[in-house]
């Protein structure tokens, strides 16, 4: 068995003196782990690091193997983030949250907004609206995705500014106006661009949203709870950020 595929470096962890097993999100074979001869070694060791674009060459006997990595470092932005708390944290929670899909199960979409996403993690706030927005499609490729296209209430499509925490469905600002303390707040840059940068109170409000359904969907199943590193990205984006 043997490919060659793009991916994203999501971390590495030691495998005797020299070698190492690296977890690469790559765009046709999903996450992928492989291990790779002298990853510990300092040839080796600055490619594989998390953020880091990758070639990788799989080759194992059996496709149910571990098998073996070869690297080629395409895209090393790591070292950039190591200095910017809101980057280091926001990276390791998109780590985290890659693993949340399957092992071997290919999500291209992810990986090209993840891609992305890696472009602009330097800037606080772009770097918050572009991980908001990727929580909200990992909860539609986790298969719980949020309605946010219509009123759950009245159907219409206009003036959009809550959602229901038990349905996931949008509900505009007169039909949710008796309900405003029970519902959460639906921020218009998740569902739609603007012009206008959104403030910090609505980055908060964004991902009080994604992080509700996380929780609920995805991870109290599974017995864990949201990483620490979002919280400590959340609060690096809430000094930066004007609230207003």
């Amino acid at each position: 068995m043997e490919w060659t595929d793009e991916g994203i470096v999501l971390g590495v962890r030691r495998h005797g003196e020299a070698n190492a097993i690296a977890e690469v999100m790559t765009v046709e074979h999903g996450r992928h782990l492989g291990l790779v001869r002298g990853g510990a070694g300092s040839r080796l060791r600055p490619i594989l690091q998390p953020g880091n674009a990758v070639r990788v060459t799989w080759r194992a006997r059996l496709d149910e193997h571990l098998g073996h990595y070869t690297v080629e470092g395409l895209q090393l932005s790591a070292a950039a983030f190591l200095s910017v708390p809101h980057a280091l944290y926001g990276l390791a929670h998109l780590c985290a949250l890659m693993r949340l899909l399957p092992e071997r199960d290919p999500h291209p979409g992810l990986h090209a907004a993840l891609s992305r996403i890696l472009e602009t993690l330097g800037e606080p706030r772009a770097a918050a609206v572009a991980i908001a927005r990727f929580e909200l499609r990992m909860l539609a490729e986790l298969g719980f995705g949020l309605d946010l296209e219509t009123c759950a209430a009245t159907g219409t499509r206009e003036d959009l500014v809550y959602v229901s925490p038990k349905s996931g469905r949008a509900v505009s600002r007169a039909a949710g106006a008796p309900w405003e303390d029970k519902l959460l707040r639906l921020p218009a840059f998740l569902v739609r661009e603007s012009e206008r940068a959104p403030s910090g109170e609505e980055l908060a409000q964004a991902f009080a949203l994604t992080g509700h359904f996380l929780s609920r969907n995805v991870l109290e199943p599974r017995g864990t709870s949201l990483p620490p590193e979002r919280a400590q990205f959340l609060a690096a984006v809430a000094r930066a950020v004007p609230a207003a």
